[in-house]
């Protein structure tokens, strides 16, 4: 009897230092995969021959060719007017500099992503028709869409022989080249972003309070009046939440400007991708370096302002939703039109990517690309499809394994009080504005490339860090799945387990953990798509190895101007993608919201 009350004495102790330990690897694997290689990557930025200096930092903001006339201003701060007016007036790439391009593409996509979304909301905010509850669940497919499945996408539809320019030789007009244009970028990356837009003001659109707007019409405003004066005002801190979004999502966007714009119209990432491949890896680290603290500063803004836009919420009566299908007026007719848009822009890259897939270069119809990821015809380069596919669900395994157990941790941590619950949540955030290709890049010269320690250099494998990177950008997803429904949890259930005898560890597996289990499984779900599709840091970690992914190859075959095999493993993305699509839709979790 004496030993199993000591065994059971045991059995506490390891219970009561379980949440503690795990806290602590947690944060020690946070600082091996992301806090450590980001730094490697400011200490290269800000050394010159084994010393402290901002030279690499200098070299870049004095470089025409990054800040364009700018480069006068910094160099010579009594200039500022004449170098930002000679800055202003030439909105291309030698008069902005790299950096002034990238803002530029940026404010395109932004606009033209609130120009195909603000429709979006409206109707999905105040109409109801079949299918509305579907289509509202679709608008979080770009956290789980692969970002170079929508290039390959926008290359079958809008190439040399995408349906586009078929329709343009039936018709006897002259066909057009979009790839390779600002114009193909800017429409891809509306692609990817509208849907935010979409979500994040239907749901504001939906909380404006009816009585309000009742208010205006009893007081003798016209129906345009009240929508100007009560809607309105309601409406704009969602729009400009979700631009601000978009602009951070565009300006370190990577996938898509490399397979549709190369280095004609290289942004920071796109740069900075090209400067590692050439081993320019100080002047590479410089540029990550301000880069990051840009989107930093962009990321800590739209953190502030969702802040204040959320600040003082009431309860609200929602406007009342009229049905979609009526009699014929101005409204439906412009969301008719609206729908023409939404089928070219949004639906006919997915379509003409799975015809493209299928379609025979005679015209026929062929499974021979499909026969080609199953390794049964000869591989057209040295990037073989079995092994891209081996890997992507190799890293994917892997991802799970890191980021669920680090996200559950995070997530029970960011619902303490005080600064440590706060310090949870930058933490939790930090993925989010640092561009995977930094994230990659400081991996590569942190861990792959190895440090000394000891007198012993530690390195690890590519394989290796390319898991690290998924993880990275995949346990936030988790937390932000997860810690709301810890939040929701009748905390008075742990406490009579408590009560009961059981530890802090016992009440959390056998109480919290079956409750929280489908934020859990759509936590995973969205891990697991995350590294299905994961681009950014896995192209830089996979050159010149065999550790190339899915997405890595969809490219390479791009490059090659193989478009079939390009289409099909594309093809293969969408489908995981629907696959964990689904489980997310399903399980609700944080998006469900």
């Amino acid at each position: 009897m004496a030993g199993l009350r000591r065994g059971h004495a045991k059995s506490r102790r390891a219970e009561r230092v379980a949440l503690p330990l795990a806290g602590g690897l947690t944060a020690a694997l946070l600082v091996v995969m992301l806090y450590y290689p980001v730094g490697t990557v400011l200490v290269e930025a800000v050394t010159s021959n084994g010393t402290v200096s901002l030279a690499p930092l200098a070299d870049v903001l004095t470089d025409p060719f990054y800040v364009g006339a700018l480069a006068d201003a910094v160099r010579n701060p009594a200039g500022i007017p004449a170098g930002l007016a000679a800055w202003l007036r030439r909105p291309d790439i030698p008069g902005f500099g790299l950096f002034g391009f990238t803002v530029w593409q940026a404010l395109l996509s932004t606009a033209a992503s609130l120009a195909l979304g603000l429709p979006g909301a409206y109707t999905l905010a105040r109409f109801e028709f079949p299918g509305r509850g579907a289509l509202r669940s679709l608008t979080a497919v770009p956290f789980v869409l692969p970002s170079i499945m929508v290039a390959v996408g926008f290359v079958a539809a809008f190439g040399k022989t995408g349906p586009l320019n078929d329709l343009l030789r039936g018709l006897g007009l002259p066909t057009i080249e979009l790839v390779f244009t600002l114009e193909i970028i800017v429409l891809a990356h509306a692609f990817y972003n509208a849907p935010l837009v979409v979500r994040i003001v239907a749901a504001a659109w939906e909380s404006v309070d009816a009585r309000a707007v009742e208010t205006a019409r009893s007081l003798g405003a016209s129906p345009t009046r009240a929508f100007r004066d009560v809607v309105v005002p309601q409406l704009l801190p969602a729009i400009a939440t979700g631009a601000l979004l978009t602009f951070i999502f565009t300006f370190m966007s990577f996938p898509i400007v490399l397979a549709l714009g190369g280095l004609k119209l290289a942004t920071v990432e796109v740069w900075l991708f090209d400067r590692v491949q050439n081993l320019e890896l100080t002047e590479a680290a410089a540029l990550a370096v301000i880069e990051t603290a840009v989107s930093l500063a962009l990321t800590y803004a739209y953190l502030r302002y969702e802040a204040a836009a959320t600040r003082g919420d009431r309860v609200a009566t929602p406007l009342p939703r009229e049905p979609l299908i009526g009699p014929p007026d101005l409204r439906r007719v412009g969301l008719l039109a609206y729908g023409l848009v939404v089928a070219v822009v949004f639906v006919l890259p997915v379509a003409s990517m799975l015809a493209a897939s299928v379609a025979a270069p005679d015209g026929g119809f062929t499974i021979r690309y499909y026969e080609f990821l199953l390794g049964q015809r000869a591989a057209p380069s040295a990037t073989k499809p079995g092994v891209a596919v081996r890997n992507s669900l190799l890293f994917g395994a892997g991802t799970l394994a890191l980021a669920v157990p680090m996200g559950l941790v995070l997530a029970l941590a960011s619902l303490r009080e005080g600064l440590a619950a706060r310090l949870v949540g930058v933490a939790a955030m930090v993925p989010f504005a640092v561009s995977g290709v930094v994230v990659g890049f400081g991996l590569l010269e942190g861990l792959v490339f190895g440090v000394e320690a000891f007198g012993t250099r530690l390195a690890v494998a590519g394989p290796v860090a390319i898991v690290a990177a998924h993880a990275v950008g995949a346990y936030p997803f988790v937390v932000r799945n997860v810690a709301p429904l810890l939040g929701g949890l009748d905390r008075r259930l742990v406490e009579s387990a408590r009560a009961l005898g059981a530890t802090r560890a016992r009440a959390l597996v056998d109480v919290e953990v079956p409750l929280i289990a489908p934020g859990i499984a759509a936590g995973a779900a969205f891990a697991f798509a995350i590294s299905i599709g994961e681009f950014d840091s896995t192209v830089i970690l996979a050159e010149g190895s065999d550790a190339y992914t899915m997405p890595v190859a969809v490219e390479r075959y791009l490059t090659d101007r193989t478009l079939g095999p390009a289409t099909a493993m594309g093809s293969v993305l969408l489908g995981v993608t629907a696959g964990s699509f689904l489980v997310i839709d399903r399980l609700g979790g944080r998006y469900r919201e």
